[in-house]
């Protein structure tokens, strides 16, 4: 066998080395078979986690990490360039979930040193990773294209897309470490892509492209690593109350229309945060073992068709 024939069977996941157990028989009928364990108890039991874009107060790297710590992780990195408040969202968890380990590091999430440098540190520090949630976005403009500049355009491709590329890269390369608590490769890799990422006329130029990238490269990553038992799957929210959104919701506020956000999807309304770290939570768990490649709308509805004023359906 070839070194690099190998190097494939030795990355093979659990699934592909191990035959199923029969489940057994309830009477004359066969036991309902399973691949995750049993989902009453904390589901991301252990696991170790890198979450990117995680200094925001209103953000989705926040809301997941609590969704994370509370569903029993062993250690959670929180990741951002910014790191004005990832010390207070570390007290916070410490107050909340005392049993997880929180390590804050700034991070430019499109630096591959820097995200190399993380994933080597949670290797050193734990011996694993389970969770990479590439999380990281901005957007600098709602100009048309024809108002728009390059520079502009490549800053957030580097930040939104570049950096899913690397998490990708580095995070897939911890997953594929084993140790006698992790005997086979295994993991989830997830990234903040965009209803914009999947529709026309929901961003600007620059900000929809960079989206549908991440779409993309979580779509074409999990056919290369295929039989590895890492998933790579993208989320795509709406409109949702972040750090990136929190003017459009105040000036709603502060005109008594905020009742009108989110009115085009057939929900009526906005989310919150933790609305989309729910499905974090359910795609980083081994509830969602057989979900993969996927890009998860989490919209309230807006993407499943045209836009529509509710009431007014042609």
């Amino acid at each position: 066998m070839s070194r690099a024939a190998r190097a494939r069977v030795q990355a093979l996941s659990e699934q592909l080395v191990k035959p199923r157990q029969d489940p057994g028989t309830f009477e004359d009928i066969p036991r309902i078979p399973t691949i995750a364990g049993d989902s009453n108890g904390p589901r991301v039991k252990d696991k170790v986690i890198i979450i990117t874009g995680a200094n925001s107060p209103l953000g989705i790297g926040r809301a997941t990490a609590h969704q994370f710590a509370r569903n029993g992780a062993q250690a959670i990195f929180l990741c951002d360039y910014s790191t004005s408040h990832l010390d207070t969202h570390k007290r916070e968890i410490a107050s909340l979930y005392p049993g997880v380990e929180v390590q804050c590091r700034r991070m430019d999430a499109g630096s591959e040193d820097d995200v190399k440098g993380v994933v080597d540190e949670c290797l050193e520090l734990y011996g694993r990773l389970d969770v990479f949630f590439a999380n990281a976005g901005v957007s600098l403009t709602t100009r048309r294209v024809l108002e728009s500049s390059a520079e502009d355009f490549m800053t957030v491709m580097r930040t939104n897309a570049l950096s899913v590329f690397l998490a990708v890269k580095h995070g897939a390369r911890a997953m594929l470490h084993t140790s006698p608590s992790k005997p086979f490769p295994s993991g989830s890799l997830l990234a903040t892509a965009s209803s914009a990422g999947l529709r026309s006329n929901a961003g600007a130029t620059d900000y929809s492209a960079s989206k549908a990238a991440v779409i993309s490269i979580m779509q074409t990553s999990c056919y290369q690593l295929a039989g590895t038992g890492i998933r790579c799957n993208a989320i795509c929210p709406g409109l949702i109350e972040t750090g990136m959104t929190s003017a459009v919701y105040a000036g709603a506020r502060a005109r008594g229309t905020e009742g009108k956000i989110g009115q085009v999807n057939p929900l009526g309304r906005g989310a919150v945060a933790d609305e989309v770290a729910r499905v974090a939570l359910f795609l980083g768990s081994e509830e969602a073992s057989y979900v993969n490649g996927q890009a998860s709308a989490v919209c309230g509805g807006l993407t499943a068709g045209h836009p529509y004023v509710v009431g007014k359906m042609a």
